[in-house]
């Protein structure tokens, strides 16, 4: 396994959108300090009293950002792991990692600092295009064995 490049380049870009997800996972609990917004009624009692035990609308940004990483980050997980198997070029294969990684760092910029539409759904759209090509390899090369 470590003698292939693809699944190294894979690793390495998964593993920085993993770093990227517990990084927004802390921002996350770093805002509901700040701001006394706890979920849970032990944790705002613990901080002051039960009526910070309520929503903030910069929490649910945080937690919408960190909601969408896990919509796109996990299957993308599948996706490059597999797509990694097919034996495709390095350089093809380690773009198409590269592109989503990027994007997604963007698309998370764009969310918790509420830059200005679109960058965020660009962001989001370019992050796409390589996991729908890995897909569509995917079904290329399994399709004659279904």
């Amino acid at each position: 396994m470590m003698e292939n490049k693809v699944f190294l380049s894979f690793t390495f870009y998964s593993t920085i959108l993993i770093l990227k997800m517990y990084a927004v996972a802390i921002i996350t609990g770093q805002v509901r300090l700040r701001k006394k917004a706890f979920a849970n009624p032990e944790d705002a009692l613990r901080n002051g009293g039960l009526q910070f035990f309520r929503e903030d609308p910069d929490v649910e940004r945080c937690r919408r950002a960190h909601r969408n990483d896990m919509e796109n980050i996990f299957p993308f997980l599948f996706l490059g792991a597999i797509y990694s198997l097919l034996d495709p070029s390095p350089a093809v294969a380690r773009i198409h990692f590269l592109i989503f990684c990027v994007g997604r760092i963007i698309h998370t910029i764009a969310y918790l600092l509420q830059l200005r539409a679109p960058t965020r759904s660009v962001a989001y759209s370019v992050a796409q295009l390589p996991c729908f090509s890995m897909a569509l390899q995917i079904l290329l090369a399994t399709t004659p064995y279904w």
